[in-house]
């Protein structure tokens, strides 16, 4: 069945360029004006994906992107009309999946969106290529089911949060870069800064210490990431 996305901007031009773009890739659309707008159509339709603008009147990006993390986990690419990397790392801290830039190519986005939508679906499920679960001191990895769970307590991650976590998680004694994981994220040559993993990395550690973990991942100063001890202490 066609995914829906969600396209949330307050200029109508670059609502029915990015609507055309969706359609040409077989996508559905629905369509909102504001955040308050965005807010009713996602509760009431269920969107797969939003495409969220961030600076909008009545609610802007943020706070729509705040209120959608707060009753679940719609993937959602931010679109952002200023050049301001704290708009970006902000909307990345509070769950947003992806960001693109304007003055923006309906191509770049489209691609962007399927690429979220690839990483929260996953392949149909077959018997012979379920993944197998993954396992470190309390931490607990189910990639077919995008689930994450810290000694038994679910923990809710965005796509990008789980696949950034598995990426460590299936070679824990390998520190990797921040490069290796955007490309084992999203293949080779995909546009997203140092930055960008450092917020979800951050946004992995808070949510993680929420349920009392505080050595899931381990910085190694100069060279990336690896997955910590997973002992809780």
């Amino acid at each position: 069945m066609p995914r829906t996305i969600l396209v949330v901007d307050d200029d109508p031009h670059i609502r029915q360029l990015l609507v055309f773009a969706l359609a040409k890739a077989g996508l559905d659309t629905i369509e909102a004006e504001d955040g308050e707008a965005a807010l009713i159509l996602a509760d009431t339709q269920a969107p797969d994906l939003a495409v969220l603008d961030i600076n909008m009147p009545r609610m802007d990006g943020i706070e729509t992107c705040r209120r959608l993390r707060a009753t679940g986990d719609v993937p959602i690419l931010f679109l952002s009309s200023r050049d301001d990397e704290i708009d970006r790392i902000l909307g990345i801290e509070l769950g947003a999946d992806d960001y693109v830039t304007k003055p923006f190519s309906p191509r770049e986005v489209v691609a962007r969106v399927m690429a979220i939508l690839r990483r929260t679906a996953g392949r149909p499920p077959d018997v012979a290529s379920v993944a197998p679960t993954l396992s470190h001191g309390r931490l607990t990895l189910d990639p077919d089911g995008w689930q994450a769970d810290w000694a038994g307590t679910p923990v809710p991650l965005t796509a990008t949060e789980f696949g950034i976590l598995r990426t460590l998680a299936t070679m824990p004694s390998r520190v990797f870069s921040r490069d290796a994981i955007i490309d084992r994220l999203h293949g080779p040559g995909f546009a997203v800064t140092d930055r960008t993993i450092d917020s979800h990395v951050r946004n992995l550690r808070a949510k993680f210490a929420g349920v009392g973990a505080d050595d899931v991942i381990e910085t190694r100063a100069g060279i990336g990431y690896r997955l910590g001890t997973c002992g809780g202490g």
